[in-house]
């Protein structure tokens, strides 16, 4: 086997591979022998005819795909070790001849991480911006805490009003018929909410325990069941209950009830302290991504398509696992928004982008500066996952294999990275 580069360009490298023709013989027999089950010629049993009384019949080139694709392999990933290639996606493939005792030659176009500089990453111009904590950031988590700790009580002496809770039974009808999924009983519909379809809750408010409605609306254009969209509907609705919220008063009891401390002012304090925490961190990691976005804004990169791919695939994940945590998925979240997995990978390519460029300068600004992850390091992000996870570390570490340690040593240098272009740039 021999190899050569024929042609580099930007992301692609195109490979010209010659495989011997004795190495393609060898293919050949075992190729034959891969697949003469397959074949049924008279006067020999299925799968005993000759390699010779194969060709005979059905010409010499029967072998040659499965040939190849038996050569391939070894040839294609010799021709990138003596070439120092490091391809990052699948090749492209182009056989220029295959002929009966001679060499078989084909080309495999290679795409690669691409080559670039980074210039003038020290001393980087950025603005700190800050976040001040105010009396009402402290009052909204308060309140949020007030909500949470609501609860729900039965009215039985008034009519329904926005942000009651009803419970209701529904039977919805398009042209007078049933449709899937349009009934249910003793549902809990919190009026105002927008749930159900646009002027379906409104037109329960005023209405009474026991009172059977019928509600007229109009699914909308966009909905994500296509049969009913835009279409005209009735619902026949029974209401069983009506409850409102009884929120619980702001004071030292609740604090006791709801909290770890005794007083309303000590809780206050603690929403404080957290809240300032959290201002001082986004502080930090806004400074971080101003400097990372900063440098590579001055990088010209041009991103093999196949790389930005895999980064949506990524967050495409990401986002399912996220969504899944609510309960939900992916196929949901789709019907309920009315689109498809390639609208939801077309708003994530400009991210993903970004990230991949930004992952890129900060790999090769750490190899300019030669920042490693050293054994101490990796094993104290070893025994924070350890801590994370509930698990003892040498059980930890028997699990990981060679790839995830390498991905958490990446992460230990591009986190230095940063550390390192922080502390170097100027912060007004």
């Amino acid at each position: 086997m021999s190899s050569e580069i024929i042609k580099k360009e930007n992301t692609k490298v195109t490979l010209k591979v010659v495989v011997e023709a004795a190495q393609f013989e060898e293919a050949i027999n075992k190729a034959y022998n891969k697949m003469k089950s397959r074949f049924n010629i008279q006067g020999f049993r299925k799968g005993k005819a000759p390699k010779k009384i194969v060709e005979r019949y059905y010409g010499v080139e029967v072998f040659y795909e499965e040939a190849f694709n038996i050569a391939f392999p070894a040839a294609y990933e010799a021709a990138l070790k003596e070439h120092n290639i490091d391809p990052v996606d699948h090749p492209e493939i182009d056989i220029e001849d295959i002929k009966a005792n001679e060499d078989v030659v084909f080309t495999a176009v290679v795409e690669v991480m691409p080559e670039f500089e980074v210039k003038d990453y020290k001393g980087i111009e950025v603005e700190k911006k800050e976040y001040n904590v105010q009396e009402e950031d402290i009052q909204k988590e308060l309140d949020a805490l007030v909500e949470k700790n609501a609860r729900m009580i039965a009215v039985e002496d008034r009519a329904v009003k926005e942000q009651d809770m009803v419970i209701i039974d529904y039977k919805g009808m398009v042209d007078g018929v049933a449709f899937e999924g349009g009934t249910a009983e003793r549902q809990s519909l919190t009026i105002g909410s927008g749930q159900f379809i646009p002027g379906f809750e409104e037109q329960l408010v005023g209405k009474n325990i026991g009172d059977e409605v019928e509600v007229k609306v109009t699914f909308p254009e966009e909905y994500h069941a296509e049969e009913l969209a835009g279409q005209d509907a009735i619902f026949e609705v029974k209401i069983h209950e009506i409850k409102e919220k009884e929120l619980p008063v702001l004071d030292d009891e609740f604090a006791k009830d709801a909290s770890e401390f005794d007083t309303l002012e000590e809780l206050k304090n603690d929403i404080k302290n957290s809240l300032e925490e959290n201002a001082k961190n986004r502080a930090e990691q806004d400074l971080r991504n101003s400097v990372i976005e900063a440098i590579a804004s001055k990088v010209d990169i041009e991103i093999p398509k196949a790389v930005i791919q895999r980064q949506i695939d990524n967050m495409l994940a990401d986002f399912d696992y996220r969504l899944q945590y609510q309960g939900l998925n992916l196929q949901y979240y789709f019907q309920l928004t009315g689109t498809k997995e390639e609208d939801l990978r077309d708003q994530m390519r400009a991210d993903a982008t970004q990230t991949v460029k930004n992952e890129l300068v900060l790999e090769q600004i750490g190899k300019y500066e030669n920042i490693v992850a050293t054994d101490e390091e990796l094993n104290e992000q070893l025994e924070k996952m350890a801590a994370q996870y509930n698990q003892e570390l040498e059980k930890l570490k028997s699990n990981l294999r060679d790839q995830d340690l390498n991905s958490i040593k990446e992460g230990i240098v591009i986190r230095k990275t940063i550390d390192f272009l922080v502390e170097n740039a100027k912060i007004a």
